[in-house]
């Protein structure tokens, strides 16, 4: 049986690049905001993961099925349709934060947001916040 391969990993990809290479030009002023409000609520450095998803710190998870792999603690990536917001999933807290969040759409794993002025960024930080500490506990 071929071990599972994980596509999105860590990279050495710069991630100033990654953001200069978005088209918009207002995508990427809510680029360069979001890094700003994701390093410093997360204390972690921004690093590229995959082509596209800008990560920042790591957790290590292994589900019962055997399989594991490592992933940033939270994110976004600016794509062409919308932006992607990367939080915890399971986490009946992020619920009750999206409540708050503004304008957005969510599915299984991500957050979609138009632009950064549709939500509110004190909910953005308690979302980094508590996705963070909500994987840290689950995946010590």
């Amino acid at each position: 049986m071929a071990k599972y391969e994980q596509k999105t990993k860590e990279t050495d990809q710069s991630v100033i690049e990654f953001i200069e290479s978005v088209d918009s030009a207002k995508k990427r002023e809510d680029a360069y905001n979001l890094l700003k409000i994701f390093e410093e609520t997360s204390g972690f450095e921004a690093k590229m993961w995959g082509p596209s998803i800008i990560g920042f710190g790591s957790y290590h998870y292994k589900y019962e099925s055997g399989h594991e792999g490592d992933a940033p603690l939270v994110g976004f990536s600016p794509r062409k349709a919308k932006i992607s917001l990367y939080f915890a999933t399971g986490d009946s807290a992020r619920e009750k934060l999206l409540e708050r969040f503004g304008k957005h759409t969510s599915g299984k794993a991500c957050v979609y947001i138009n632009k950064l002025a549709d939500v509110n960024e004190d909910v953005l930080k308690e979302l980094i916040t508590d996705s963070i500490f909500f994987l840290q506990k689950m995946y010590p």
